[in-house]
C-alpha cells in the first residue's frame, strides 16, 4: 500500500508539473491576448506555440542518451519558472510582442520537460501498470489546466496578470523542489549513459518498423483534429457572448476542467478493464459527438447555465478521448527508447492543434460561430473511420 501510494503521488506531481506550463502556453496566452483585444486571426495563429511539440522527437534522443530523466525534469522545472516570471513585464504593458516570444521559449522548455515526464512514467512502470495509470496521470494534468486556464486566469480577472504569473513561477519552482527531494532515480538510467550517436537512428528506426505504423500515424494525426479546431475558438467565442474573465475561468478552468478530469479518469478505467481495443471507437464517437454542441450554443445563445452544461459535456468527452490517445500512444513504445517513442507519437498527436488551430480564426472570421463549429464536427469524421477500421496488430492485451 505504502508502495501504490507513493508511485500515486509522483504520477500525481510529475504530470501536474507537465500541464501547468501547457496551460500556460496553450490557454492562457489565449486568455491574455484575448483580454489585450488581439483579433480571431491573431488568436487563432497562437496555436504555432505548439510547434515545439510537433518538433520535440528531433531532440528527445537527448533525453534517452544523456543524464537520467529526473535530472531533466528538475532541470526543465526550475527554467520554466523564471520564464513564467518573465512573463510579468509584458503583462504590466499588455506589450503582445514580447509576450509572444516568452511564450515561445517556455513552449520550447516545456516540450522538453514533457518529453523527460512522459519517459520516466514509462520507464518506471511496467506495460499493465501504464494503462492502469493512464487515467491518473491525464487527471493530474487536467487538475493542472484547471489551475492554469481557471485559478490562474480568474487572479488574472480580480487582481492582476502579475501576480497570476508570478503565482505559476512560485508553483514550478516548488515542484522542482519537490521532485528533486521525492523522486527515485528511475531504473535503467546508467544503461543510457555514453551510448554512441547510432543509438538516435535506432531509436527511430524501431519506432517506424513496427507493424501497422502506417494506420497507427494516421490515426495519431488525425484524432484530435475536430477536437484542436473548436478549442481553438473556445475563449474567443465565449467573449464573443459576452463573458468576462473571471466567467471564462470558471466556466471553462474550472467547470470544464473538473469534468474533463472525471472524463479522464473514467476512460483510464475502462481501457483497463475492456481493453483498448474494444474501447477505441465508442470513445472516440462520445468525444467527436461533443463538438456540435458548440455549434448549437452559436446558434442558440442560452443561458449561462447551458454553457457551463455543454463546456462540462465537451470537457468531459474530451477527457475520455485523451486518456484513448495515451494508451495508444504508450503501446507504441518499444525496448530502451521509450521516451523517444512516445514523443514522436505525442508530437505526431499535437501536429493537428497547431496546423488546424492556426487557421482557424481565419475560418471563424469568414463563416461564423455556427458554421465554423460544424466544421470541426466534419474534420473529426476522417478519425472515427480509422478507429472503426484499425488492424488487430495495433493493440496490446
Amino acid at each position: 500500500m505504502q508502495k501504490k501510494l507513493k508511485t500515486f503521488s509522483w504520477i500525481m506531481s510529475t504530470y501536474y508539473a507537465e500541464g501547468l506550463p501547457y496551460s500556460l502556453v496553450q490557454q492562457v496566452s489565449v486568455q491574455f491576448f484575448t483580454f489585450a483585444g488581439a483579433s480571431l486571426q491573431t488568436i487563432g495563429l497562437l496555436s504555432f506555440f505548439g510547434l515545439p511539440w510537433n518538433l520535440k522527437f528531433f531532440w528527445s534522443p537527448l533525453i534517452d542518451l544523456f543524464a537520467d530523466k529526473k535530472h531533466w525534469l528538475v532541470g526543465m522545472e526550475i527554467l520554466l519558472g523564471a520564464v513564467a516570471a518573465l512573463l510579468v513585464w509584458p503583462a504590466q504593458h499588455l506589450n503582445l510582442d514580447l509576450a509572444a516570444k516568452i511564450f515561445i521559449l517556455m513552449a520550447v522548455l516545456s516540450a522538453t520537460h514533457d518529453i523527460s515526464v512522459d519517459g520516466y512514467y514509462i520507464q518506471t512502470l511496467n506495460p499493465s501498470d501504464q494503462a492502469a495509470f493512464s487515467g491518473l496521470r491525464v487527471a493530474a494534468y487536467r487538475v493542472a489546466l484547471l489551475v492554469g486556464n481557471g485559478a490562474l486566469v480568474i487572479l488574472a480577472g480580480w487582481i492582476s496578470w502579475t501576480v497570476c504569473f508570478l503565482a505559476a513561477a512560485v508553483m514550478l519552482w516548488g515542484l522542482a523542489i519537490f521532485h528533486q527531494r521525492v523522486l527515485p532515480t528511475p531504473p535503467g538510467s546508467a544503461s543510457h549513459r555514453g551510448q554512441r550517436w547510432y543509438a538516435v537512428r535506432e531509436a527511430f528506426s524501431t519506432y517506424v518498423r513496427q507493424p501497422g505504423m502506417v494506420w497507427a500515424f494516421a490515426f495519431i494525426l488525425l484524432f484530435r483534429a475536430g477536437d484542436a479546431m473548436m478549442f481553438a475558438m473556445v475563449t474567443p467565442f465565449l467573449h464573443h457572448l459576452g463573458y468576462d474573465l473571471v466567467e471564462r475561468g470558471v466556466l471553462t478552468g474550472t467547470v470544464g476542467t473538473v469534468t474533463g478530469i472525471g472524463g479522464a479518469l473514467l476512460g483510464g478505467i475502462i481501457i483497463s478493464r475492456w481493453s483498448l481495443r474494444r474501447t477505441l471507437f465508442p470513445l472516440a464517437l462520445v468525444q467527436s459527438l461533443a463538438i456540435p454542441a458548440y455549434a448549437w450554443l452559436a446558434w442558440a445563445g442560452p443561458s449561462i447555465w447551458w454553457v457551463g452544461v455543454t463546456v462540462a459535456f465537451e470537457q468531459a468527452a474530451a477527457g475520455l478521448g485523451t486518456a484513448v490517445l495515451m494508451v495508444f500512444l504508450m503501446q507504441r513504445c518499444q525496448g530502451g527508447y521509450q521516451a523517444t517513442h512516445f514523443a514522436i507519437g505525442s508530437a505526431l498527436m499535437s501536429v493537428a492543434a497547431t496546423v488546424v488551430g492556426a487557421f482557424s480564426g481565419f475560418l471563424a472570421a469568414r463563416v461564423g460561430f455556427v458554421e465554423f463549429f460544424l466544421l470541426a464536427f466534419v474534420a473529426a469524421l476522417p478519425s472515427l473511420w480509422l478507429a472503426l477500421r484499425m488492424p488487430a496488430v495495433l493493440f496490446k492485451g
